[in-house]
């Protein structure tokens, strides 16, 4: 949660307010880690606020430095100016990050760090804390600042008191509580903790920062603004902006699913005269670049003499890569950057893409014997096209469930029956990426990564199917009859062979972890909605009630029947 309190005096000279939201859970959307957040400009200052609270567990510094660096990736603010590329949080002036980071202290046994906290020895502690190292050595938070600790640390504590944690489990004590700071003119008048506050078991914390804000002289500026006018008017019967450009073709080499890649073009203005550029559509495209494509920023002014840096950043999700895999798509386009008044200037993009498991669907993986990046292009093109036809030839018989799934389920079957939070925590994304290569190489007989990183590579798999599980076709009837058990296994018993084997293998891999959930502790309650949501997709955006209808329908399969077959006796030919 995130408040923002202004002076009456101050209101006046607050303006562009947005507030986003991001999670940082399994899939970037589920579990109550992430951040909130809030941008406005103050006078000529531009500032974000952030909340945010990262993953837990002293081992989990990296998935903390991710949950950061996703945070600034995906919190994008929009501008009043539609045509305007979003604000990311780095993108302003002043940046204020406060919460619970969780980062912890490391390497120190809980009574040697009680013994520092009782000598008030704050100093030595602190070249202990996960926080400090990991921007010491310029991994996260680059370029923020944090003002001097001296107030013992704000985690645990026994809720209710100011004992530090007495339960099983004994929490070293950390500094998880913090607020940092991006800019200049930034003073920490001061930085303290609140022992007084007993009704949580961290203490909180509360800093007052003295900051310098821009104020616009508007005699000067509208004086200003008026010479340039002027001066304008005489050169542009005259000028004819120009701009040079660093590089017009680009090539992005070897582009796979979910992993970005991004070059830069310098623009600058050789011209006599300052100019406006922006990206702009071609004849009959919706957009100024394939979707797979973006450029930051896409528009902007530039002075005489002015450079600028393009970011040109290709990123293949859930959207873009079926018709990439299937080769119905490539990695080819053109930008066209119009200057107004002026020229316009091409760029080419191009690229080669590997195509993947993840983006695939499941009748053309089926009829893959091999990892999809040991076949020719033209193969799998084929194989796609075959994978459409109701006729399939004896020679091509399909696998009864993709070899990717059952890799997959099997890890999770043979080492993470009794995993705590399984499908609830999330990953670390540098595993899904040798999980992801994995899978698409057979370069591995056993998957790399935790048992969470294959857990969310799974969720990710299902969730970038082109069709899902149970084919679009049939969510109507699935809504139409999800109170009646026996009418929802009918529905199922109808799906298309290789749709209806990884269903059942599915469910079947979901009530064996179901067992175990004393040890995983996960119940129908956890379960159903992650996997209804991605089994059972809508082919178009949910509202509140089937959202509620789809999770019913899938609860009749959590509960095994005799029916049901068992996950041991399913494996791909």
């Amino acid at each position: 949660m995130l408040l923002f309190y202004v002076k009456a005096e101050h209101a006046p000279h607050i303006s562009e307010v947005e507030a986003e939201t991001v999670g940082t859970g399994v899939m970037g959307r589920m579990g109550n880690k992430g951040a909130v957040s809030i941008r406005f400009q103050f006078h000529n200052s531009d500032i974000c606020v952030v909340n945010s609270h990262l993953a837990a567990h002293t081992e989990e510094f990296e998935r903390r430095n991710q949950d950061f660096k996703d945070i600034c990736r995906r919190i994008q603010f929009r501008q009043e100016d539609p045509t305007l590329p979003p604000l990311t949080i780095l993108k302003h002036n002043i940046v204020l990050w406060l919460g619970d980071l969780n980062y912890r202290i490391s390497d120190l046994e809980v009574d040697h760090v009680k013994d520092l906290i009782s000598k008030k020895d704050f100093e030595t502690l602190h070249t202990y804390d996960q926080l400090k190292r990991q921007m010491d050595e310029e991994v996260v938070f680059v370029g923020f600042t944090e003002g001097e600790i001296d107030f013992q640390p704000t985690y645990k504590y026994d809720t209710g008191s100011d004992q530090w944690d007495t339960s099983e489990k004994c929490r070293v004590p950390a500094w998880c509580d913090r607020i940092l700071w991006r800019g200049k003119s930034i003073k920490q008048l001061h930085y303290q903790s609140h022992m007084t506050l007993k009704t949580s078991d961290h203490k909180p914390v509360s800093s007052l920062l003295e900051i310098g804000i821009k104020v616009v002289n508007e005699e000067s500026y509208k004086r200003t603004f008026e010479e340039i006018v002027r001066q304008i008017d005489r050169l542009e019967n005259d000028c004819i902006p120009s701009v040079s450009l660093s590089e017009r073709e680009f090539h992005f080499q070897d582009v796979k699913f979910m992993q970005h890649q991004a070059r830069t073009v310098t623009v600058h203005n050789d011209g006599q005269v300052p100019c406006q550029f922006e990206f702009i559509q071609k004849l009959d495209e919706p957009a100024y670049c394939k979707p797979w494509l973006t450029a930051n920023p896409a528009k902007g002014f530039l002075a005489q003499g002015a450079s600028v840096d393009i970011d040109l950043e290709v990123f293949v999700n859930r959207h873009t890569a079926p018709e990439l895999n299937a080769g119905l798509q490539q990695l080819e386009d053109i930008l066209v950057l119009h200057l107004e008044r002026g020229k316009d200037y091409f760029i080419s993009i191009t690229g080669s893409y590997l195509p993947s498991c993840f983006g695939s669907s499941l009748s053309a993986l089926c009829l893959l014997r091999e990892p999809i990046q040991d076949m020719p292009l033209e193969s799998i093109r084929e194989l796609s096209v075959k994978s459409n036809s109701p006729v399939i030839d004896s020679a091509d018989k399909p696998q009864e469930i993709p070899k990717e799934i059952w890799m997959m389920v099997d890890h999770l079957f043979r080492y993470a029956k009794k995993q705590e939070d399984l499908f609830q925590q999330p990953g670390l994304r540098s595993e899904f990426e040798e999980i992801r290569d994995c899978l698409d190489t057979g370069c591995l007989d056993t998957l790399p990564g935790s048992n969470h990183s294959v857990a969310e590579a799974l969720l990710l798999f299902l969730d970038a199917l082109p069709e899902p599980v149970i084919p679009f076709s049939f969510y109507q009837q699935c809504l139409d009859c999800c109170s009646d058990s026996s009418h929802c296994r009918q529905i199922i018993s109808m799906l298309p062979q290789c749709h209806k084997n990884v269903f059942n293998y599915l469910t079947a891999f979901l009530q064996e972890l179901l067992r175990h959930s004393a040890y995983n502790r996960l119940d129908v309650n956890v379960v159903a909605p992650i996997f209804a949501g991605l089994l059972l997709r809508s082919p178009d955006k949910q509202d509140i009630n089937e959202k509620r209808k789809v999770k019913e329908f899938f609860q009749h399969f959590l509960v095994q029947t005799s029916s049901d077959r068992d996950i041991h006796e399913k494996s791909p030919e």
